[in-house]
């Protein structure tokens, strides 16, 4: 059995009409999907879309440029290997599970449809469950809510643990709302909260729904994230979109046991991270979609106030692209004076779909730049798919002394491991391997099964590789 959810968008949300899209089931009248704004780009912000709906079986999606005549298209990751019709403006295709997609039409990467197919939500609360604090579309004062949030809704009755926001805009008066330990504040489908979460020194927290956190009109240097959470342990993020941040989509320092599922976000910023982590530890990111102007994923030591080794992180079934920085980035911050340890650090089943960055001393789709007399040790990368990008190289692991931010150079890089991992694309730039001296050095870099463009690689020379003295113990090897 085949099901499909839609939402209608609320008034007041900013929609895209590069594209018309509609979903099905098969043998069933089409239903319009309304399509979003979804900004990208910090080199040269643009208008992309997006759009997203539920499902379980197999559903039929048919986008429509509005821009004429589609001559060629491409819906990535490619992995996914979907087949599509073109019929005129129409491209038509079907899913047969869940799965984050790029159309792009007639080469044009940016101006593309970004399309969610998301699993059916399981047990979404009822709005009108005793437990349940509904709000309706509003301005939304942080006083009230928090009075009706820790008060018994009927008389004799329970104190609500969820916080419904209701399908329609809601706007956060103050902007940030601090959310109690013990709750969920749920953002339903065609919900839109104008504002920020922020879990701070909290437990037993989830923010989760098919709603969208927009914060596109506030400035860079507001500063707001997406989510915050700090000082906290037990958090849940899943399922809704976050468009715009000044700054990270998901900010997490000194925390620990958080779960990020099936998160979207888009970012135009500097410094407009996806999901970075300070000195935090057993971190499990799944199933998410992050086209971001900075670092798609940052996992660091201390930094501000946080302070303390980092590990126990995995990040798996992922779309990455970064349209600015490294898709992903390992190392860079921690406390110079001791040195902390990054360990334990699990990447497998991801999709870069760009790279692109200016600075060259910032290259690396996958990087590990080690400053701070940090340690990162033990990490893992399986069934990375990396798609043809613009600008930067394949894999940068150095340690480093980045005197813009680092008080003294990294220690060491030690124990990693890139196994069953793929590009296609041109390879111009030389993959760095480099330790800083003697003693501050790289060691034990395994490369089991590299491909670029289809060719297998066992060498340095062969994958591009430059490897400086103070690099030991770099294999490339085949295993079957």
């Amino acid at each position: 059995m085949s099901l499909l959810q839609i939402w209608q968008a609320p008034e007041g949300a900013v929609g895209q009409d590069d594209f018309e899209v509609s979903a099905r089931i098969h043998g069933e009248d089409w239903q319009p999907l309304f399509v979003y704004e979804a900004k990208v780009d910090m080199h040269n912000v643009r208008q992309a879309s997006m759009t997203y709906f539920d499902m379980e079986g197999t559903v039929e999606v048919r986008v429509v440029s509005r821009k004429g005549l589609v001559h060629q298209a491409v819906i990535r990751p490619l992995s996914k290997q979907i087949p599509f019709e073109v019929d005129g403006a129409a491209v038509t295709f079907r899913l047969n599970e869940p799965c984050k997609l790029s159309i792009e039409v007639n080469g044009d990467r940016f101006g593309n449809l970004h399309l969610f197919a998301n699993p059916l939500e399981k047990e979404p609360p009822e709005p009108d469950a005793p437990n349940v604090l509904f709000l309706k579309p509003a301005i939304h004062r942080m006083p009230d809510i928090d009075r009706l949030a820790n008060s018994p809704l009927q008389p004799g009755g329970v104190e609500p643990n969820v916080i419904y926001f209701g399908p329609g805009m809601h706007y956060l008066e103050e902007t940030i709302f601090r959310i109690p330990s013990g709750k969920t504040v749920y953002i339903a489908g065609g919900a839109i909260v104008v504002g920020s979460l922020v879990c701070d020194r909290v437990h037993d927290v989830t923010i989760c729904g098919r709603g969208i956190l927009y914060l596109s009109d506030f400035h860079r240097f507001s500063a707001f994230r997406g989510v915050r959470i700090t000082f906290s342990h037990h958090i849940t993020v899943e399922g809704i979109v976050l468009l715009d941040p000044p700054h990270y989509s998901i900010y997490i320092g000194k925390s620990e046991h958080i779960q990020i599922r099936n998160f979207k976000s888009f970012s135009t910023r500097g410094w407009s991270d996806g999901i970075d982590m300070m000195a935090s530890s057993h971190i499990e990111i799944e199933d998410v979609f992050l086209r971001t102007s900075d670092d798609c994923i940052a996992i660091y030591g201390s930094r501000w106030d946080y302070r303390g080794d980092a590990g126990f992180i995995s990040v798996r079934d992922s779309v990455l692209w970064a349209d600015v920085a490294h898709a992903l980035n390992v190392g860079g911050h921690g406390d110079y004076q001791r040195g902390d340890l990054i360990q334990n650090i699990q990447i497998s089943n991801i999709d870069i779909l760009e790279h692109h960055e200016p600075q060259p001393n910032y290259w690396g789709a996958m990087n590990i730049n080690v400053g701070d007399n940090n340690t990162v040790s033990n990490v893992s990368y399986e069934d990375i798919r990396v798609e043809d990008f613009e600008l930067g190289q394949l894999v940068d692991i150095r340690v480093v002394w980045n005197e813009k931010y680092n008080p003294v150079p990294g220690k060491r890089v030690e124990n990693v491991t890139f196994r069953n991992v793929s590009y296609n694309g041109k390879n111009e730039n030389k993959n760095r391997i480099y330790g800083f001296d003697q003693e501050r050095f790289v060691g034990g870099i395994t490369f089991i099964n590299l491909r670029i463009n289809g060719e297998l690689i066992l060498n340095a020379e062969e994958g591009k590789f430059d490897i400086n003295e103070h690099a030991h113990d770099i294999q490339f090897r085949h295993e079957a």
